[in-house]
């Protein structure tokens, strides 16, 4: 059985979501901030016979994400999916997704699958203080938007800083870097930061600086931090070299994350 879920169903939602913090990110951190009454973010359970929780669907705005640890009403998920006319993207597992897919009724224009891997544990890192590795706050947002303007492979993306600095101080998102010259040579940022986990995002060197290991140090100052928070970090990659990378300081495939757009 299949219905929506309100904040009575919150115990029993976080039970099933938190048995994977890393995977469930995007779930979690939309609770934490929106819960259950927005007009734009709805949650629907699919519950067994026994009438335990069993799956999740959440949609914020036009994004569907399915979860379940186990067996689960793909056909249902896929049914509330088809009834709204403004879904334009599914995403998730590739295992959960995929199975979801066949009863979709919409056109899919393409579909993308990365690699997702997490981290739980400090073990691999470099246990040394990294002092020319900053944090960054607000008044440093210029520069780091400079820096990631300035990176090829970021060509086309929405950098700016005003979108920054909300992020920032909505408290989902931290920047560590490296400054040379005056200028923010090498970075990486979180995103979707929420009691349990966070994503590691936009991990880069400017080109002129490049095989110095800059974005190692920010990264592992920067997951050296969270995790002794007590939070896992995740990730998605797609270029086997940057996997390697990321596999050195203790990130390990966890599956793909694949999204469809229609």
């Amino acid at each position: 059985m299949i219905r929506q879920l309100t904040e009575q169903d919150h115990d029993i939602c976080q039970k099933l979501v938190q048995q994977q913090p890393a995977e469930n990110l995007f779930i979690i951190g939309d609770i934490e901030a929106f819960g259950y009454e927005q007009d734009f973010q709805k949650i629907w359970g699919d519950f067994d016979a026994e009438g335990n929780l069993r799956g999740i669907l959440l949609k914020y705005r036009e994004n569907f994400i399915p979860f379940s640890m186990d067996e689960f009403d793909a056909e249902g998920f896929a049914a509330i999916i088809n009834q709204h006319e403004d879904c334009s993207i599914v995403s998730g597992l590739k295992r959960i997704v995929t199975e979801v897919e066949p009863y979709l009724a919409k056109d899919i224009t393409s579909k993308r699958h990365m690699h997702y891997a997490k981290c739980d544990s400090t073990a691999f890192l470099d246990k040394h203080d990294l002092p020319h590795v900053k944090q960054a706050d607000i008044t440093d947002l210029p520069k780091l938007v400079d820096l990631l303007n300035s990176i090829p492979e970021f060509s086309g993306g929405d950098f700016t800083v005003e979108k920054r600095r909300h992020s920032m101080e909505a408290g989902v998102s931290r920047s560590y870097y490296v400054e040379e010259d005056g200028q923010f040579v090498s970075s990486s940022s979180t995103t979707a930061e929420n009691s349990l986990s966070a994503m590691i995002v936009a991990v880069c060197t400017h080109p002129e600086y490049k095989r110095k290991g800059f974005a190692t140090d920010c990264m592992t100052k920067l997951c050296r931090d969270v995790l002794n928070e007590g939070k896992e970090l995740c990730l998605f990659y797609d270029n086997p070299e940057a996997g390697k990378i990321y596999k050195r300081i203790g990130f390990k495939d966890i599956g793909y994350w694949t999204m469809y757009k229609f």
